[in-house]
């Protein structure tokens, strides 16, 4: 038997994104997401710091937005980079974390709305990705 064909029993391989290492450096030398986002408009993370600095100042709406467009934008980087819908987006790779935190964030700002399904579709989503990713966007 193959090694191949064990692999592929096993599930997916774990889908990597891309580091951004423009928008890490410049978030690093304090500048905000609110500027970049203007220049970076596909990066999760940006949103994600959106949705959680909304989040912070106690404008759901805001931060419902902020989110549903990161997750947009991380959906559409997870299919350029090879995700089919399934499989493992690991928290422990650090260009994922835009990602998964804006995942956070929309299930979080969809309770608070009193939507139905969706925070427990996200929920199963965040778990399915990362098991461990939920303990650690809530643990920074």
């Amino acid at each position: 038997m193959s090694d191949e064909f064990r692999k592929n029993l096993m599930g997916p391989e774990p889908t990597l994104l891309p580091a951004e290492t423009d928008v890490y450096e410049q978030l690093d030398a304090g500048q905000e997401a609110l500027d970049l986002v203007e220049k970076h408009p596909t990066s999760s993370l940006l949103w994600a710091v959106l949705a959680e600095e909304a989040w912070a100042e106690g404008r759901i709406i805001d931060s419902y937005a902020y989110s549903r467009v990161g997750y947009h934008r991380g959906l559409d980087s997870l299919r350029r980079n090879g995700w089919r819908g399934v499989g493992p987006i690991p928290w422990e790779h650090e260009p994922n974390r835009g990602f998964l935190r804006a995942l956070y964030s929309l299930g979080r700002a969809s309770a608070a709305i009193g939507e139905a399904e969706e925070p427990e579709r996200i929920e199963k989503f965040l778990n399915d990705s990362d098991p461990a990713a939920k303990a650690a966007i809530e643990a920074k």
